[in-house]
């Protein structure tokens, strides 16, 4: 079969989804709409992909120059002549995407554009209706997105959900930090660990915080933040005035096959985002068997219970965060029980081999429907 894909930019999360279409035997045309990267994929695109290029992914995207693009679209998709079309994220994806006309179109929600980008204004929320209404299948990674697409009138049996999960036999317990708490002088540290971009979006800031507020009174405490963003010259300037370089350790955007040992390096996995689907940093941690202290979101609701495999902290309440961290340093020992639950969700729920049977599911489906 032959299938167009189509995303904002290149990122680890089309990487997953390119290579395990390719590797099902499907010829694949990747179309990228823009060059942000702000989710910066280091990995070459997997082998037979095919790259299209084309005019509307050589800068940022814009509605003004929607028009245009869509035209561009068509183009493509008359010299690729898929079978079926992959396209998302909501609205900006799958808007596109919609308006070309072509069926079997598969959108994928990424979690967010649903659950925020659609509720935030009126604009939003009609290309977003305009996008659904065109589709023939819709991919979630959780019920909460399941949710909002049902709440725009999405009929229930043509979403397919699957947490897009990880690699359990990389992201595991077991094979140590590589030796990295040891080079940073951390042995008996308490060790927090920040995977999400640099954003207000994601609480990089209100994280930065209560760190350095609980900084004095824990001199163990320390800061794992990867990553960057636009954030990033306050974060750093934060750190500087209050002389704590040397609890705070930034090693910038990392290669995929270095991350398990900084899951394992942590004795606390943080996120303080103000929206998530299932989160795939989330599913890392816990698959690494680090408990997790997250937002209070639906999401989040579905992989962390209270006490379990880990807290959940109301929605940018900075004092409840503040608090579950000392829960967390005071209660260390208990720590233990919450790894091997944190691991145990993690094995039940989120298992990539066994969950991307879910995109095929939904690319039958969609075919099943325009014959």
């Amino acid at each position: 079969m032959r299938i167009l894909y189509f995303s904002r930019d290149y990122g680890p999360h089309d990487h997953r989804f390119l290579s395990a279409i390719a590797e099902a035997g499907h010829e694949i045309f990747f179309l990228r709409l823009e060059r942000r990267n702000l989710s910066v994929e280091l990995r070459p695109l997997p082998t037979r992909v095919r790259a299209v290029v084309w005019a509307g992914g050589e800068s940022l995207f814009s509605w003004f120059r929607a028009a245009h693009i869509l035209l561009e679209l068509r183009k493509v998709i008359a010299d690729v002549q898929p079978d079926l079309f992959h396209a998302g994220p909501l609205p900006t994806c799958g808007t596109l995407a919609a308006a070309s006309g072509f069926h079997p179109l598969v959108l994928m929600s990424w979690g967010s554009d649903l659950l925020y980008d659609a509720q935030r204004k009126v604009f939003t929320r009609w290309l977003t209706r305009y996008s659904l209404r065109h589709a023939d299948v819709l991919i979630g990674d959780c019920l909460a997105v399941r949710h909002a697409a049902q709440a725009f009138a999405f009929p229930e049996k043509k979403i397919i959900t699957f947490p897009w999960g990880v690699d359990l036999q990389r992201f595991s317990p077991h094979g140590g930090d590589g030796g990295l708490r040891a080079q940073l002088g951390w042995e008996k540290a308490f060790v927090l660990l920040h995977m999400r971009s640099w954003e207000r979006f994601y609480g990089a800031e209100m994280v930065m915080r209560v760190f350095l507020h609980l900084a004095s009174n824990y001199p163990e405490l320390h800061l794992l933040m990867l990553g960057s963003g636009s954030l990033t010259p306050r974060l750093q300037k934060m750190i500087q005035k209050a002389e704590l370089e040397n609890r705070v350790y930034f090693p910038g955007q990392l290669k995929q096959d270095l991350l398990p040992n900084y899951y394992r390096a942590a004795d606390l996995y943080v996120s303080a985002s103000r929206s998530d689907g299932s989160s795939v940093s989330l599913m890392e941690a816990l698959a690494c068997g680090l408990p997790a202290l997250v937002s209070d979101i639906p999401g989040n609701r579905e992989w962390v219970e209270l006490g379990e495999e880990g807290w959940l902290f109301p929605l940018e309440d900075e004092a409840a965060l503040t608090g579950c961290i000392v829960t967390a340093i005071e209660q260390r020992n208990s720590l233990k029980e919450m790894s091997k639950r944190a691991r145990h969700r993690a094995e039940g729920r989120a298992n990539w081999e066994r969950n991307k049977a879910g995109l095929f599911r939904a690319y039958d489906l969609a075919m099943k429907g325009v014959t």
